[in-house]
């Protein structure tokens, strides 16, 4: 007699509900836990990260000019010196044309507060809107107003010290790593297989062009707005304009905080000027943090970088949400290197398509790495990085340089 089978449910009714089970293999488990346990370990070491992160752009920025001074002849470690002994020299140059200036006109504004207190308070008693405000500037007193500064100047200066002893760990860090350049490379590529370090080698490459095209942008921008300060400053009679627009140029690295630094010490700089110049230069300054911002930084840096407008905005609100000022700052070079790796580690991309390009371009990487294979067989990993890194710059030129032209019919003199 055969076995009833399952009851089915009514038509009038719904049907029974599937239960789904999510197994996770052990190795996903482990897989898992490790990520989340790297990533606990990543935010935990975040000022070391940032810390070696600023080393490396510190080496990328100078590393072509140790190379320039190389290639006349200088001996690695003379050149080394040079660099760092200039870029002392030009941090000396430029504090001691700013911060005596900036200092001397913070302590003569301090000698002048009640005197501008007490103008102020005057015109914005002449309206019944602004009364109020006029009343309690007339009874705030300038004790008050030091120890205020005074206790946010002792709690900002720890801070001061922290940043200033990791830039200080970064430029060591920089150095050390200039110095032992081969022996790094060599234990880096030691640990990497041999059929991988042509591309290795490019992925080096290019992270040290990225970092350079990043120091360019940084430097114009910088040096745009140092010229407008000065300019503005200069027009309203403001003193102290060239410093101010040194110290508005070197604070304009700073994503967010640098605009909100060069405009609050210009304002600061025109309060003896009175209150026309002081609308004048917050004015300005507002319109030209803007234009700087949505034109000037997506222009430059598109070029430098080769990054699209939109991207150069999203990374750096992206980087400012996710890391504050630092990740704002390492936003774009960081955009720039995740879209150099997936050109050269060739990820293929949903929606893609293989283009001739990408042919010519394999084969150009099976001809360098069998190049490289014959020439570094038996050498140690010192020699073989230095002979991947000689055939991948050849090859970078050799893709950089123009094509040449074909030659027009009887353009060597002789008869068609």
């Amino acid at each position: 007699m055969p076995k009833p089978g399952p009851v089915a449910p009514p038509p009038d009714k719904e049907p029974w509900p599937r239960v789904i089970r999510i197994e996770p293999s052990p190795g996903t488990v482990i897989a898992l836990l490790l990520l989340l346990a790297s990533l606990w370990v990543l935010n935990r070491l975040l000022p070391v990260v940032l810390v070696l992160i600023a080393a490396l752009i510190i080496v990328g920025t100078i590393s072509p000019a140790v190379q320039w001074l190389e290639d006349r002849r200088v001996s690695r470690g003379f050149a080394i010196t040079i660099v760092f002994g200039a870029l002392l020299a030009l941090t000396v140059v430029f504090i001691t044309l700013t911060i005596p200036s900036l200092i001397a006109q913070a302590t003569n504004l301090l000698d002048e507060e009640p005197l501008l207190r007490a103008r102020l308070a005057n015109r914005l008693a002449a309206s019944h809107l602004t009364l109020p405000l006029a009343d309690l500037l007339r009874t705030v007193q300038s004790g008050d107003l030091i120890k205020v500064a005074v206790a946010n100047a002792i709690g900002f200066s720890t801070r001061v010290v922290a940043v200033f002893a990791y830039i200080m760990s970064s430029v060591f860090l920089a150095l050390y790593i200039m110095i032992d350049r081969d022996r790094l490379r060599g234990g880096l590529f030691s640990v990497v297989p041999r059929s991988h370090h042509i591309r290795l080698s490019r992925v080096m490459l290019n992270l040290e062009t990225i970092v350079g095209g990043y120091i360019r942008g940084q430097v114009i921008t910088s040096a745009f707005m140092a010229a407008f300060v000065f300019i503005l400053l200069r027009a309203c009679s403001v003193p102290g304009a060239l410093a101010i627009s040194m110290f508005a140029g070197v604070a304009d690295v700073l994503p967010y905080a640098g605009g909100l630094l060069s405009v609050g010490a210009a304002a600061v700089a025109a309060i003896p000027r009175g209150p026309v110049v002081i609308l004048i230069v917050l004015v300005l300054m507002l319109a030209y943090e803007e234009f700087e911002s949505r034109v000037i930084v997506p222009r430059v840096y598109g070029r430098e970088l080769r990054l699209p407008s939109s991207v150069i905005l999203f990374s750096l609100l992206a980087g400012g949400v996710l890391m504050g000022i630092p990740g704002a700052l390492l936003a774009l070079p960081v955009a720039a290197a995740v879209l150099m790796l997936v050109g050269e580690l060739r990820v293929e991309l949903p929606g893609q398509q293989e283009q001739a390009e990408d042919v010519e371009t394999r084969e150009r990487d099976d001809r360098g790495e069998e190049e490289y294979e014959r020439r570094a067989e038996g050498m140690p990993a010192e020699q073989a990085a230095a002979i991947a890194v000689e055939i991948s710059v050849d090859r970078s030129r050799e893709e950089n340089s123009p094509a040449p032209k074909p030659e027009a019919p009887g353009s060597d003199g002789k008869p068609d």
